[in-house]
């Protein structure tokens, strides 16, 4: 008898865990990364570098530790950098916290969607990839994905 109020107790106990682990899994609101900047911080012969900043902004009222961020920016529909900082970052619940990300590149790998913005003056562009950030309920991993148009006029559009 003593043995089956054992069990039951560890399967009630198991039970119990896995039903606040899922409440609170569906209670956490994904952060939302979207493109803030991008300056120009070299030019060279061959190419140049980029200083993408994203921003990181948490809906949650308990603070998120980034251990991951993984992007991938697109030009028009051509790959133009892509890479993964292990750079760690603390957004505080309710706030927002900027991310700058170096980007080297080339002006071959730039192509087509390189002689649209000097033509034109913009040129579309995506940013996207995911985040894994830590949270009471442990580590989770967000994707992102935004687009919009860039001007050397008008900056950015979306």
């Amino acid at each position: 008898m003593e043995e089956q109020m054992r069990r039951i107790l560890l399967v009630t106990s198991i039970m119990a865990m896995a039903g606040c682990s899922a409440l609170g899994k569906q209670a956490l609101k994904d952060p939302v990364v979207t493109l803030a900047d991008v300056k120009v911080t070299g030019v060279g012969l061959n190419g140049g570098a980029l200083d993408v900043v994203l921003n990181v902004q948490n809906p949650n009222d308990f603070r998120l530790d980034a251990t991951q961020l993984k992007y991938q920016v697109l030009v028009d529909t051509v790959p133009f950098a892509n890479g993964i900082t292990t750079q760690r970052f603390t957004v505080e619940g309710k706030r927002s916290q900027q991310v700058h990300i170096p980007i080297n590149f080339t002006y071959a790998g730039v192509g087509q969607a390189g002689r649209q913005l000097m033509n034109t003056g913009s040129v579309n562009y995506t940013v996207k990839g995911d985040v894994t950030v830590g949270s009471p309920i442990g580590n989770l991993t967000v994707p992102f994905s935004q687009t919009g148009r860039y001007s050397t006029l008008g900056g950015y559009s979306r």
